[in-house]
Parts: C-alpha cells; structure tokens; sequence
C-alpha cells in the first residue's frame, strides 16, 4: 500500500503485514514477551497501534510527544497511555545527559543555564552549552525526569521500551539486522523489486530459538568489537588486545551453538577473522595467530602464514604456505601462498608449469590528461568508433550474462536460502557449498550454451525480469543494444569459460573483470580491454581474469594510458608493475 495511497495508516498496514507473517511462521521461536505482543497488539487503539509504528520507524528511543504529531493518529498522550500500561512505551524515564541532548532546543539549554547560573559565551552553540552543562557537575549528574530538567516545560518525553522486542521480530523476518521495515513502503513504491520465490516451512533463517540468541549474541561481540576499535587510540592498544581476547573468549563459548546451522557458523568465523585482523594492527601477532587457528573463514589459513612468519616461526609458516599452495580453498589463497612460500624458501624460481600465462599490453598516448573523466572513460572515448564501439563494463556485462541465464539456479527455492520476500539474492550465496547445492540446476542451464537456447533464455529474462533485484545484474549497466552486442560477438564457448570460472568462486570471481569490452558486430568478434592510469597497477584478482582469459585463448589486454604531463618515472613503474608476475 502505497504511503501517497487515500489510506493514512498505509505503515501500520505494512507492519500488521509483517506480523501476521511472522505469527504463521514463526511463532514457535517466539519467547513469552513476544507472544504476548504478537497476541494483545491487535487490541488496541487505531491511533495507538499507529503511534507505536511511527515511533519505531523513527530514530530513538526517546521522542518528545509534542513532535509525535500525526493527523491521523491525533492527540500523542492519548494515544500513548495504552502503550504505556502495555509497557512499551514509558512516559516517565530517566533522561541523562546524552538522553537529554537530542530532545532539547537551544533556547531550553540557555534557560536551563540560567536557572543553574551557569554563564555560557555570548554565542555559544549547542554543544558549548552542553559541555557547560556538563561541566558545571563535579561529577555526571544523576538521571532525572524531563520535568525535573525543565519543571515549566508543558511537553513530556516518552521512551521506547518495545524496541529491543521489535529489533528481535526485525531478526525473525528478514534473518538479518540491516534490512527493516522500509522495504515494505520502497517495495510498494517499486523502488525495489524482488524475484518471488516459494517459501515454505524450511524457509526461515532460524529453525530454533537458540539460533536467534546466538546470532544476537555474535552480534553483541561485533558490536563490542567495533567500540574497542574505534576507541583505541596511540596508547590504546593494550585495551584493545583485552576488547580482542574477550571477543575470542565469547567466540569460543558460543562455538557449539554454531556447529549445526551453517549460516551461523560462517557468521562465527567471519568475527573470529575480524578478531585476528584487529590483533594484526594492534601489533599483536599471537592474539591473531590464536584467532586464525581452527577458524573456517577463507583468508584466515594465510593470514596465519603472515603472523606464523611475524613471530619469526618461519618454518611452521613454509610448512603452512606449502599446504596452502598444493590444495589451496580458492585461486586468491593459492596465488598468495605461493608467493610467500617462495619468498620464505628464498628462491624466485619458476617453472614452465606455474608461469603465468602472457596477455597482449599495448599504450595509449592522449593528448592531454582527461579533465573531469575517469581513464577508463577517457580511453573508451579515444578508441570507440562507428565500426567497432567500445563500452565501459568492468565487472557488469560478463555477470549480467551469467545472472541472466543463470537465474533460475541462483533463485532456486532450497531451505536456508531465501526466508522472506525482499531478498537481493540467496543468503547463501558465499556459502562453501552454494554452488554444490545447486548443481543440477546450474548444470541445466549451461546446458543450454550447446544450442541457441541460451540467447532466447537470456533475452526473455533481460525483458520479464527487469529491474528486480540479482546478485549478478546491475540493471543500468545493461541496455539493450549492449546485451545485443555481447549475444552476437561473444562465442557460446567463451561465456561457457567464464561462467564456469564463475562457479568456482561465485563471490570472489564477480570482480577483477576488464573494464571495457571493444566489438566487431560485423566481424561477430570482441577484445576485452584493462586500462591502467600512470602510477596504476594491476591487482591480484584482475591478473587471475586476464591469466584466464589469455589460458584459454580470448582477446584480451591491458592498456597503458599516457599522456604528455604524465611523470615519466611513475609511468615507467607502472609498465614495469604490469609486466611483472
């Protein structure tokens, strides 16, 4: 329902939506405060219902009721005080300092002031008066109520009390805490649209209450993480180790809570990798080799290699790196690997076998540096013209391709992968066995590469699924003529190579794609085209597309931008950077 819709009540509509939703779902893992929500809201007031969902939608928890003014909801303090004796709501709270400071105007803070005689500068600000206030109290002063604060004040202050309550039906509906209640009114709007997928019984991100509680749990320990972080300054390290071996010690606890429910244990082992990194900047190497050990996250193998050699632990580190370079989890772990096992056993030989495959590098001189444009734009305007376009792409048009044929794989209904109905894509999607789960069907449509069937299937999509939302399709990358274009000069064998190095690492493999793709639509030939800037390098993942690329016999390059004020030894670098292995 549409908020510009003849309905008012347009968000307790979508609200009372989701509740329903979530009582036909879910209400097996709801605990006993959240059945009594879920039972007695329904009961009340209109007006009070519309007052709760105002209030949770807006940013709190304390709100002054005279800027809770809505016209269809009408008097605030009326329509609170069933809120109130329902306890989600309290009209009486104890207001602190920074409680205080977001509700009171400037003109409140030069009374209070006065009425404390605390002097404020002629043109003081907002936080100047704050800070004077605060330091007017030997010591933090003691919450109070809003009349104690301002005894002549008409208005009140009610606090939010049903938020944490709501944060946790939030959790159960969309199985993560980034999503909220919006995507109701910005689906209605269709400024999102979302592929409908069946959901059944098995499709919820928890199956028992213990999940939900860990997943807040971990939450917690990030959170706790983060502030440790942010709070650590020049001298601050020693708090922040203690911040990262609690966070560890917490980890380890809620370990087997994780161990049955896939999607929490990557979740654990993506904090207990954020743990290990954190140690590394704050020059501990121990604490990050304590985090990294018998954690399941894909960097944190390597990450142990860099602080096993930190503490000068060199042979351990060759052994690791070797293990590493023999069975590596993915290209990136195996390219890194084997770099460092080289370096640690001190010889920079390679073999025929392990060279890296050449791919053609050309130069571009411009005229002049491009004012106002990226490289990549400035190059693509050099070399276009009406017989052989050149279009901008980077990681967009080989994804698109593979999303669109692709799509009935990447939207299959499998349990753990969609739980409600604004999903972008599979919340397994970097799950070790995505690809694993769906192979029939991934299968199935690669199948279609043998035959012309693809380029209908992909041509049907790109129409009937238009601007709904895709892991893989950035839909204002993609236009018509450019999807023409691609279907009839990129060869069935080519989009079967890239889609299958695709499926390897379906997350890490989306990026390091050329940036422009150079047609031939009457020769039904293409050139895929890396630019490089002066000074710019090429990264790890954009050698192993162009490695690949060139393995297997397509057109592609890298392209050295020069122009006259370019500085000759930063562009000698860079020729030197893209020559090198």
């Amino acid at each position: 329902m549409l908020p510009d819709s003849p309905d008012p009540f347009y968000y307790l509509a979508n609200f009372e939506r989701a509740l329903a939703w979530l009582d036909e779902r879910c209400a097996d893992l709801f605990d006993d405060a959240e059945r009594r929500f879920a039972a007695g809201f329904a009961h009340l007031p209109r007006a009070s219902r519309a007052l709760f969902v105002r209030m949770l939608m807006r940013k709190g928890p304390h709100f002054r009721a005279s800027r809770l003014a809505y016209e269809e909801i009408g008097c605030p303090r009326a329509a609170a005080a069933p809120l109130v004796a329902a306890r989600w709501i309290d009209d009486a709270p104890m207001l602190d300092l920074d409680a205080l400071a977001p509700l009171v105007t400037k003109a409140e803070l030069q009374a209070l002031a006065a009425r404390l005689c605390i002097a404020l500068e002629p043109r003081a600000t907002r936080a100047g008066m704050l800070a004077a206030l605060g330091s007017h109290y030997a010591a933090a002063p003691e919450p109070r109520a809003w009349h104690a604060w301002f005894p002549a004040s008409p208005d009140t202050v009610l606090l939010f009390t049903a938020a944490p309550l709501c944060e946790r039906l939030r959790l159960m509906f969309f199985g993560n805490l980034h999503q909220d209640w919006s995507e109701f009114v910005l689906a209605d709007l269709g400024v999102y649209r979302y592929e409908s997928v069946p959901l059944d019984d098995a499709s919820r991100a928890f199956q028992r209450r213990d999940d939900l509680d860990t997943y807040l749990a971990l939450r917690d320990c990030r959170d706790g993480l983060d502030r440790a972080a942010q709070a650590a300054d020049a001298d601050g390290a020693r708090t922040l180790n203690a911040a990262i071996a609690t966070t560890l010690a917490a980890l380890d606890a809620l370990a087997p809570r994780t161990q049955a429910n896939a999607w929490l244990r990557a979740r654990h082992d993506k904090l207990r990798h954020a743990a290990g990194l954190a140690a590394e900047r704050a020059g501990d190497p121990e604490l990050a080799c304590r985090a990294y050990l018998d954690c399941g996250h894909p960097e944190s193998r390597y990450r142990r290699v860099r602080v096993l050699e930190q503490l000068d632990r060199r042979d351990e580190a060759l052994a690791l790196a070797t293990a590493i370079a023999e069975a590596p989890l993915n290209e990136e772990e195996g390219q890194r690997a084997a770099r460092t096992r080289s370096r640690l056993a001190r010889t920079r030989a390679k073999s025929k076998a392990t060279a890296e495959p050449g791919f053609a590098q050309r130069e571009l001189a411009l005229v002049a540096a491009p004012a106002g444009l990226r490289v990549e734009e400035a190059a693509r305007l050099s070399l276009t013209t009406a017989q052989a376009p050149v279009f901008y792409v980077e990681n967009t048009l080989i994804n698109a391709l593979f999303g669109l044929l692709c799509w009935p794989a990447l939207f299959a209904p499998l349990p753990g992968a969609f739980f409600h109905p604004f999903q972008r894509g599979p919340a397994d999607l970097h799950a070790a066995d995505f690809v694993a789960r769906r192979a029939s069907q991934f299968e199935a449509c690669l199948a279609e590469l043998d035959t012309q069937a693809y380029r209908d299937s992909i041509l049907r999509r790109y129409a009937d699924k238009a601007g709904i939302q895709s892991p893989f399709v950035a839909w204002p990358a993609l236009s018509g003529e450019l999807l023409a274009l691609a279907l009839d000069c990129f060869p069935a064998a080519h989009l079967r190579l890239w889609f299958e190095r695709l499926l390897r690492e379906p997350v890490a493999n989306r990026s390091g794609l050329p940036d422009l793709v150079r047609f031939w639509p009457h020769e039904g030939r293409y050139e895929l085209i890396e630019v490089k800037g002066p000074g710019d390098r090429l990264q790890d993942n954009q050698r192993r597309w162009l490695a690949y690329c060139a393995q297997h016999g397509m057109p592609v390059s890298v392209l050295q931008v020069r122009w006259p004020d370019s500085d000759a030894t930063g562009a000698a670098a860079a020729a030197q950077a893209l020559r090198a292995p």
